[in-house]
């Protein structure tokens, strides 16, 4: 197939083209400002802005199949000047438009754990309505919706050191969010799979780790990789919720209140639907062994454990 990675520079982006470019897929990573420097000399590149619709319809005519991977990041604070009404749900919009204007065969969107129309963050009630625009139209789709992502060039190890310190640190509610990470090598293949296989199509997957981790869990881990110990004070979540809107505004502090208010629920599957993929979840790479790390955190627990 001719495929479009709409986001192939990113760091999903360009793990996912690497993998499709070696099942034998011919591969164009889209963006708006595209470097080929992370990408195979095989995949090519296309300038685009997914929040402009007249700046990708005519590439997104010359494919099979469209990939989108184009978002902003749940973890921080959006830029000035984009938000994510703008790139989550108007970009999937334009994407999904040029994508039936192109008479395109297969349409893969990325979306996220928790991803609700109705939910208490701008990013996940996005995430919903780009579902909902994915799953009324006329593509042959296939929905995806990972938990945090890590691995080389990912950003969830280092918001994790952006949000606190060594030695002694406060986390919101002690740290109590619990998260299910994902290795982008585990990711990366199921995408390619959700696009080779037309079982996929009219499907939404919610993909998990091996592991349910704990926020106190990954900050004892990501210090312990740097040889340092870390003792956790827990900070009431309304006082966490009022300090980072308060602080949201300055420029210098990438979080705000939408930050806080992702902290107050789980990110984690009840289903792990990598075995419709045929993966074992326990065979999958938790963050641990990726950190280079032989034992498990104290709170650590097998995906599927109470």
């Amino acid at each position: 197939m001719e495929i479009l990675v709409a986001g192939g520079t990113g760091f999903i982006g360009t793990n996912l083209c690497a993998e499709l470019a070696e099942r034998g897929h011919e591969v164009t990573a889209l963006s708006r400002s595209p470097d080929s420097s992370g990408l195979p000399d095989s995949v090519e590149t296309a300038i685009g802005d997914v929040s402009a619709y007249d700046s990708i319809a005519p590439t997104v005519a010359d494919y099979d199949a469209v990939v989108n991977l184009v978002s902003l990041s749940p973890l921080f604070e959006p830029p000035s000047g984009t938000s994510h009404e703008e790139v989550n749900l108007g970009g999937t919009e334009n994407l999904v438009r040029a994508a039936e204007d192109g008479d395109i065969d297969r349409f893969l969107q990325m979306s996220a754990l928790g991803a609700d129309p109705n939910g208490d963050t701008a990013y996940i009630r996005t995430k919903g309505q780009a579902e909902q625009v994915v799953r009324d139209s006329s593509l042959a789709w296939t929905i995806v919706r990972p938990s945090v992502v890590f691995g080389d060039g990912g950003e969830f190890v280092d918001f994790t050191k952006t949000l606190t310190t060594p030695y002694v640190t406060g986390l919101p509610g002690g740290g109590k969010t619990r998260f299910q990470p994902i290795w982008v090598g585990d990711l990366v293949p199921i995408l390619a799979d959700a696009l080779d296989a037309d079982t996929h199509v009219g499907e939404t997957y919610e993909i998990g780790g091996p592991q349910v981790l704990t926020l106190a869990d990954v900050t004892e881990l990501a210090y312990e990789a740097e040889g340092k110990d870390v003792t956790i004070v827990p900070i009431p979540m309304g006082l966490a919720r009022v300090g980072l809107s308060a602080a949201g505004p300055l420029p210098f502090v990438p979080f705000g209140p939408d930050q806080a208010r992702s902290l107050a629920f789980d990110n984690t599957v009840s289903d792990n639907d990598v075995t419709a993929f045929g993966r074992d979840p326990s065979a999958l790479t938790t963050l641990g062994s990726y950190l280079g790390l032989e034992r498990a955190p104290r709170g650590a627990k097998p995906a599927g454990t109470a």
